[in-house]
């Protein structure tokens, strides 16, 4: 992984480094990259059926969905992997209609094991399939309902640690499951997360990088208060997504002064924002600091035709180049007219290649840049207690009594 950046901030970084390596002992997500994968891999080896659909919403699926969203054109997969994550009854018909369901593996996913959004679109399959243990595995805390469920049926599940929160659960059974079910090389991934992890605590250059970029984004806040990933790859789509619930839920808190605090995250797509949201970047207000991620090695040589399009001769310049390096010259393009204009802030980060390595230390990488500013900010990155009453007042529209 390269990377560059034009901010500098100053303030020393001992202190939070202090804590978020006492924090390690109590916060699960840190040393998941460090986990004996075995059974994930062996459980994976004897699933038959040619389809998984993994029924969860949000963190049960969002980090599972950008690593799968990264992928899947450029490996030959076992299985196909759908994600049921929405009450939406079009979304949900339509996707089950193009499913051979006689043929599929259901992963239903839920911390809490009493979701609402899941356990109904889970009713649901039941409607239309026969559930059992030969079709059906559960992830979800040991103690929970939903776990009760999969006993009883005689169902094999998989846990989430209670100390790893759903939006930092990627790199347990959550993601790693489902991934090894349809043939990802789920050791790889733990691989680039751990590079990651070894070298923000062994205080090398992930620490430095990490530490300088979330003091940044926490002492101008109040000037800067956008965050904008630029991510030059449509396969990058799905990690964007998950950023903004990581950013969003984890930093849009009350402090321990009762003030409210975040930062707000924004998730574009290059070249496609390039002739939209880049134009608001450039001439509007300056509040916003933009992440622009390249890939590096697209491993994929299309090229430009040389066609002659008769009335654009003046566009032949154009044949040959291959489309991988087009689309890194438009990051680049982009990239010099943002520094160019010297007041806003930019960093690069440049990842290796379409593997699964990459995409997991991107991902890393940015679950332990949250830890950091939650940290400089003197909030709890890891609870959600905004979500939580939405939660309440939804049970409660449809006649439960809490």
């Amino acid at each position: 992984m390269h990377y560059t950046h034009n901010f500098n901030p100053t303030i020393s970084d001992e202190e939070v480094f202090e804590q978020i390596v006492l924090e390690k002992s109590s916060i699960g997500y840190y040393t998941l990259p460090l986990q004996d994968i075995s059974e994930y891999q062996e459980y994976a080896k004897g699933v038959k059926q040619s389809n998984v659909v993994v029924i969860g919403i949000g963190g049960s699926t969002l980090g599972t969905y950008a690593i799968y969203k990264f992928l899947k054109h450029s490996k030959e997969l076992s299985k196909k992997l759908y994600f049921l994550e929405t009450t939406d009854p079009i979304d949900i018909k339509s996707k089950l209609e193009g499913i051979d369901l006689e043929d599929t593996l259901f992963v239903v996913i839920s911390k809490s094991g009493t979701t609402i959004e899941t356990i109904s679109i889970f009713k649901y399959i039941h409607s239309l399939v026969t559930i059992d243990a030969t079709n059906t595995v559960v992830v979800t805390e040991n103690d929970s309902k939903l776990n009760l469920y999969a006993q009883k049926n005689g169902m094999k599940s998989f846990t989430i640690p209670k100390n790893v929160g759903g939006r930092f659960s990627v790199f347990s059974a959550v993601g790693l499951l489902p991934l090894a079910l349809v043939g990802i090389d789920i050791a790889e991934i733990l691989r680039g997360a751990r590079g990651v992890y070894e070298s923000f605590f062994a205080k090398e250059e992930e620490y430095k990088q990490l530490l300088k970029k979330a003091r940044f984004f926490v002492e101008y806040k109040n000037k800067f208060n956008i965050n904008v990933v630029f991510s030059y790859s449509s396969r990058l789509e799905g990690f964007n997504k998950w950023y903004i619930q990581l950013w969003g839920e984890s930093l849009g808190k009350i402090d321990i002064n009762q003030t409210h605090q975040g930062l707000t995250p924004i998730g574009i797509i290059g070249p496609i924002d390039q002739h939209s949201f880049l134009q608001l970047i450039v001439e509007g207000k300056r509040d916003k600091t933009v992440t622009v991620i390249k890939v590096e090695n697209f491993d994929n040589d299309l090229k430009i035709p040389p066609v002659t399009l008769e009335g654009l001769e003046e566009l032949d310049y154009l044949h040959e180049i291959e489309f991988a390096s087009l689309i890194n010259k438009q990051a680049d393009a982009t990239i010099t007219s943002i520094n160019n204009l010297q007041d806003i802030p930019c960093d690069v980060i440049t990842i290796d290649g379409v593997c699964e390595s990459a995409i997991a230390g991107l991902m890393f990488r940015y679950e332990l840049l949250t830890s950091l500013c939650a940290k400089f900010m003197y909030i709890d990155a890891y609870d959600q207690p905004g979500v939580e009453s939405g939660k309440i007042i939804l049970k409660e529209k449809l006649g439960k009594k809490v």
